[in-house]
C-alpha cells in the first residue's frame, strides 16, 4: 500500500522499436513464455498476420489466435480469458490498436500470463501501461482497470505503423500533448498519479520532453506517414506517442482532458466515430482554459491541432446540433467519483464544464479567422 507521500514510477519490462521488429518477434516473446493467447482482429491479421506467425513459429511458440471483436470491453475480457484457459497459456499478446491492446492486458492479469503487446498504430499510448480503459458493449466509457505490472514486452514496429492512415497518427500525437497538460496541472494539485503514488522527477521530466518532441516533430512525422516511409522524425515522434506519453500519463498522473474525453464517450451519435485522441485533443483545449492558459500558449496548441485535422470546434467534434442538456451530461460524465478531473488544484463545477467546451469553439474560431482559415 502506497503511503501519502511515496513517489512511484513504473514501466513495462522492455521497449522495443524499429522497422520490421515484427519480424523477429519470436525471440522476445519466447523470453516469455511458449505457448501463446494472440489477440488481433482480421484487419491487423491481414496486414502483418503471416510476418508474426512465421517469426513465433521459427522459435517454436505455440499460439491460438483469437479474434478481437471491437470492444475493451469485461465481456470480451472474461470470454478471451476462457480461450486462455483452455489452452493453458503462459503469455498473451495483444497485436493491434489500442482497445485490442487494453483487452489484451486484462485478459493476461486474469490469467497470470505474460502480456506482450504489438501495437500496429501509434495512436495511443496504451501499450505501456499496467491499466486498461473499460468501455460497456456500446462503447461507453465504464472504469480504468488497474493491474498488478506493466506489459513485459512492447514491440513498435514502425515499418508497419508508418503504412497505418495518418490520422492515427495525428490522434496518438492529440493523446500524447495531454500528457504534460495534465501531468503538470497533477502534480501542480499533489495529487496521486496513475501508479498510486506522488510524480517522481522522472516522472514529470518524461511528460514534459513528450511534449517539446511533439512540437519540434509532429508535422514532419506526419509527412513521413502521408508518404508511408519511416524518418526519424517518424521514429521521434512513435516513441514520443507511445512510450514517452505512456510513461509520463501513467507517473504523471491525468486530469481534466481525459475526465472531458470521458465525458463525451456518454454522448451518442456520430462523435463515437472520432478516435479516442481526437476527443482527448478537444479536451486538452477546454483544460487549458480551465488552467487559465495565457493567449500565446493557448493558440500554439490551436495551430498544431488544426494542421492535423485534429477537432477543436463543436462541428469538427460533431456537437454542433448538441443541446445544452447533452453538454451538461458530458459535464457531469466528466466529474464523477474516482474521475481525473478532480486531481486539479481547483475544484470543478458541470457549468464551468460546459463553457470550457463552449470556449474552445470560440477561441478556435477566433484563432482560425486570425489566420486566415475556414472551419
Amino acid at each position: 500500500m502506497t503511503a501519502v507521500n511515496e513517489k512511484v514510477f513504473i514501466s513495462p519490462g522492455r521497449y522495443v522499436q524499429g522497422e520490421g521488429v515484427t519480424a523477429r518477434a519470436g525471440p522476445y516473446v519466447l523470453t516469455l513464455g511458449k505457448t501463446a493467447l494472440l489477440i488481433a482482429d482480421d484487419v491487423v491479421w491481414k496486414i502483418a498476420g503471416e510476418q508474426l506467425s512465421a517469426s513465433l513459429e521459427g522459435e517454436g511458440v505455440s499460439f491460438e489466435r483469437a479474434v478481437f471483436e471491437g470492444e475493451a470491453s469485461n465481456r470480451e475480457i472474461d470470454r478471451l480469458v476462457e480461450l486462455g484457459r483452455k489452452q493453458q497459456t503462459d503469455v498473451v499478446i495483444g497485436f493491434g490498436g489500442g482497445k485490442a491492446i487494453d483487452t489484451a492486458k486484462g485478459v493476461a492479469e486474469k490469467l497470470a500470463a505474460a502480456c506482450a503487446i504489438l501495437p500496429t498504430t501509434a495512436s495511443t499510448d496504451a501499450p505501456t501501461s499496467a491499466l486498461s480503459v473499460i468501455y460497456s458493449d456500446d462503447g461507453e466509457f465504464e472504469s480504468y482497470r488497474f493491474y498488478s505490472k506493466n506489459p513485459d514486452l512492447v514491440l513498435v514496429d514502425t515499418g508497419i505503423i508508418c503504412k497505418a492512415p495518418p490520422r492515427f497518427l495525428a490522434s496518438g500525437i492529440a493523446d500524447a500533448l495531454a500528457t504534460w497538460v495534465e501531468a503538470r496541472a497533477a502534480i501542480r494539485a499533489n495529487a496521486n498519479n496513475m501508479a498510486g503514488g506522488k510524480a517522481t522527477l522522472l516522472g514529470a521530466t518524461i511528460g514534459e520532453k513528450c511534449e517539446d518532441i511533439l512540437f519540434e516533430h509532429a508535422m514532419l512525422a506526419y509527412q513521413a506517414n502521408e508518404a508511408q516511409i519511416v524518418t526519424p522524425s517518424f521514429e521521434a515522434v512513435v516513441e514520443a506517442n507511445t512510450l514517452l506519453s505512456g510513461l509520463g500519463f501513467e507517473s504523471g498522473g491525468l486530469a481534466a482532458a481525459h475526465a472531458i474525453h470521458n465525458g463525451f464517450t456518454a454522448l451518442h451519435g456520430e462523435i463515437h466515430n472520432l478516435t479516442h485522441g481526437e476527443k482527448v485533443a478537444y479536451g486538452t483545449v477546454a483544460q487549458l482554459i480551465l488552467d487559465q492558459t495565457l493567449q500565446a500558449e493557448l493558440e500554439e496548441y490551436l495551430d498544431l491541432y488544426i494542421a492535423l485535422g485534429l477537432p477543436v470546434t463543436l462541428k469538427a467534434l460533431k456537437l454542433d446540433e448538441a443541446s445544452e442538456e447533452d453538454l451538461y451530461r458530458v459535464a457531469e460524465a466528466a466529474l464523477k467519483e474516482g474521475e481525473s478531473s478532480h486531481n486539479l488544484a481547483y475544484e470543478l463545477t458541470p457549468k464551468q464544464i460546459v463553457h470550457a467546451i463552449k470556449a474552445v469553439d470560440a477561441h478556435a474560431r477566433a484563432f482560425m479567422a486570425k489566420v486566415g482559415l475556414s472551419e
